[in-house]
């Protein structure tokens, strides 16, 4: 199931980027004591008690300003707003209940959003300041003291807003059915490989560019077994972003790769392979998901017959870093290739998941210390005593060597490929982790 979305708004100057920071446990969003500093959302993940969840920035709400920056972060918010599960309103016990924090109030619970009203700034340790308790005029329930730069009362916060969300079971999907994320930039054809898919026009498929604004799932049933495809949003430059409603498009794609079990990196033929390709496919990478990359729009190209294999060459070069991804070139208008998808997505999911024995891992790395010797630094040489596979999704290796700064990143690399060569592992990424195991034996 798609990840919570908690919204933090506020408005301005009342700690709503502090305590985001301090809920994520790093220093994401932009601090400063200047009103209108965080103009835009910012998102990341957050996990309390065992619950994940995305929790978004919002610039502060001003709801009778007239200056044109403040009108834009209102709208912002306003948007964070709409598609939130849980919205925690920040306000500030030192300057108490402002007229603007009524109108705030008011915005909110026209949502009909479950909220949580979060008492900024009461920093000091026991009793709540007797000033907390006008904050009750607000007409929100009860409200939770918290300091955003302390982190006091955010765990009490924290178990209010994870009651809001829903059963972590509530995908119906069988436990066999592959989750695929459908990405890439806008007007790839995403929509229309989707409903080639489903045979029926499940997504609305426009030549404008952001006319899928939400992930939306379609569940296929074939002899291969069962696909859950979830249909995302282009993903963009964020300097491309001009469209509000775009900035929470962008973090619903993202969540989808979260979701997906595989990506299917759709790359227009027509435009070639660009920057924001490689981030989109870059962002599957990092998250360890297994990927295949679909050329679409091929049957539009003019051929000769080197050019396939000249457009897979330049692929390559350009995904060097995803050395192991496989292409098909496919034309989701005409349905040419799209069938060998499934038989595709169903071999690098297995991919993703194969599980090697330790036995076999350390036959291999006999077989490739043996070839190539491991590099040495002034006398002392790199010792690689053995090798196992400590999870899947993706394949993560664990190597105990004597000197982990001798390990270079080559080598590592020469023994990834060896792994390749002998299991496959197609189409995931392989993570390679070094434990030292003692640095008396040099």
């Amino acid at each position: 199931m798609p990840l919570p979305v908690v919204a933090v708004v506020g408005r301005p100057n009342v700690g709503k980027s502090t305590l985001f920071n301090k809920l994520i446990g790093q220093r994401l969003s932009i601090v400063e004591d200047t009103p209108g500093v965080t103009r835009d959302r910012i998102y990341s993940k957050c996990e309390w008690r065992g619950r994940k969840f995305m929790v978004v920035d919002t610039g502060g709400i001003e709801p009778k300003e007239d200056d044109k920056m403040l009108t834009l972060m209102r709208q912002q918010a306003e948007l964070a707003i709409a598609h939130a599960d849980v919205i925690v309103l920040v306000t500030d016990v030192r300057s108490g209940v402002t007229a603007n924090d009524y109108a705030v109030a008011d915005m909110l619970q026209k949502s009909g959003k479950p909220i949580v009203l979060a008492v900024n700034k009461c920093d000091k340790l026991g009793e709540a300041p007797l000033e907390m308790y006008e904050f009750y005029n607000l007409g929100l329930g009860d409200p939770f003291p918290v300091s955003s730069v302390h982190g006091h009362g955010t765990g009490d916060m924290l178990d209010e807003i994870i009651r809001y969300f829903p059963e972590e079971d509530a995908d119906d999907y069988g436990d066999e059915a592959i989750k695929v994320a459908v990405i890439g930039k806008p007007n790839a054809g995403k929509s229309s490989l989707i409903n080639r898919i489903a045979g029926e026009e499940r997504v609305i498929v426009s030549d404008i560019a952001g006319t899928t604004r939400d992930a939306t799932d379609t569940v296929i049933e074939r002899e291969e077994g069962q696909f859950v495809f979830i249909d995302t949003a282009g993903i963009r430059k964020k300097s491309k972003i001009t469209e509000r409603v775009e900035h929470f498009s962008v973090l619903r794609a993202y969540m989808a790769v979260d979701r997906a079990d595989v990506c299917v990196i759709m790359i227009d033929a027509l435009e070639g392979f660009t920057e924001q390709d490689s981030k989109v496919a870059g962002y599957a990478h990092e998250q360890g998901k297994a990927c295949i990359v679909a050329i679409n729009k091929w049957d539009a190209v003019e051929k000769t017959d080197k050019t396939m294999q000249e457009f897979r060459k330049k692929l390559e070069n350009d995904l060097s870093f995803m050395s192991y991804v496989p292409f098909i070139f496919i034309s989701a208008k005409t349905g040419q290739r799209v069938e060998k998808l499934f038989d595709l997505i169903r071999h690098v999911h297995e991919q993703n998941a194969m599980r090697i024995s330790t036995g076999m891992l350390n036959d291999v790395l006999a077989y490739a210390t043996a070839r190539v010797q491991p590099p040495s630094d002034k006398g002392r040489r790199l010792k690689i005593y053995y090798m196992t596979q400590a999870s899947t999704k993706p394949p993560t290796f664990v190597l105990f060597v004597n000197r982990a700064d001798l390990f270079h990143f080559s080598y590592q690399r020469y023994i990834e490929n060896q792994i390749r060569t002998t299991f496959g592992l197609d189409g995931t990424p392989v993570r390679m982790i070094v434990r030292e195991r003692s640095r008396n034996d040099t």
